[in-house]
């Protein structure tokens, strides 16, 4: 099957993060033409009945018909690629080799794995879809019985403007998040934007267990903490990787570092 041939589908409920697919796969992969892109499962089903495209990019939870119901009547018409936020749940039957997956927020890297193997396999002998019906019913048990059906949906991505142009910022990058009057101040290791949403909205819609509130006017990813000390003044001081200044720690939230 020649590659110039080969045509995808994208389906993710989140119209930046399409936009952003395409644009990776575009440089992972030039020849693929991507001849739809779909906002939820149904609309998926419908497209791909339409357009017949080689490979789907399916986001596992969208609203209505999700990523999963969508592939059982995908797969044998397609290669699937399923998108997920979850780095636990589920990955060993991904693992099993039969079906492909991103892990978002999705990297070049990453992308650029799963293409080299989809080249593989359309054009060798396993060019024909694979069945994969065993594995969907095991992904589909998980979602409803399993820890992902528990997991609450936190935010993963930031929206900023910049100029006339929408940024889109993985919670990976962010280093910290601080209140400044009437915005957002969002730090990472390169940047620094504003945002509109407040520390309480994002307090509420960041993962804790990702995120600690060290101050009344701050967020701090926890992973971005290098060390914690204490100033002359007796304060504790958050030192971050890939960033000079020292974030202050208010009495308020020292039982974080209760250690010291």
């Amino acid at each position: 099957m020649p590659a110039a041939t080969l045509t995808a589908l994208i389906a993710d409920d989140e119209a930046p993060l399409r936009e952003q697919l395409r644009t990776r796969l575009l440089e992972a992969w030039p020849e693929l033409r991507i001849v739809a892109e779909a906002a939820n499962g149904a609309e998926a089903v419908a497209l791909a009945a339409e357009h017949k495209p080689d490979i789907v990019f399916l986001d596992i939870r969208m609203p209505g018909m999700g990523g999963i119901d969508a592939a059982r009547q995908l797969y044998d018409r397609c290669h699937i690629v399923f998108a997920t936020a979850y780095d636990q749940y589920a990955l060993d039957a991904f693992e099993q080799g039969a079906i492909d997956y991103l892990l978002k927020p999705v990297t070049p890297a990453r992308l650029q794995t799963t293409c080299e193997r989809l080249r593989k396999r359309l054009a060798g002998n396993a060019a024909a879809p694979q069945d994969i019906g065993a594995q969907l019913a095991e992904l589909g048990a998980l979602l409803k019985g399993g820890s992902a059906a528990a997991k609450p949906n936190y935010l993963r991505w930031i929206q900023a403007q910049v100029g006339g142009s929408l940024r889109m910022v993985s919670t990976r990058e962010i280093l910290f998040f601080q209140a400044d009057d009437k915005y957002t101040c969002v730090q990472t290791a390169g940047t620094q934007l504003l945002i509109r949403k407040t520390l309480k909205e994002l307090a509420d819609e960041l993962d804790p267990d990702e995120f600690w509130r060290i101050h009344r006017s701050t967020l701090v990813r926890v992973d971005a903490i290098l060390e914690v000390t204490r100033d002359l003044r007796g304060r504790q001081m958050v030192k971050l990787r890939n960033y000079p200044e020292l974030l202050e720690v208010s009495r308020n939230h020292g039982y974080l570092f209760q250690q010291m």
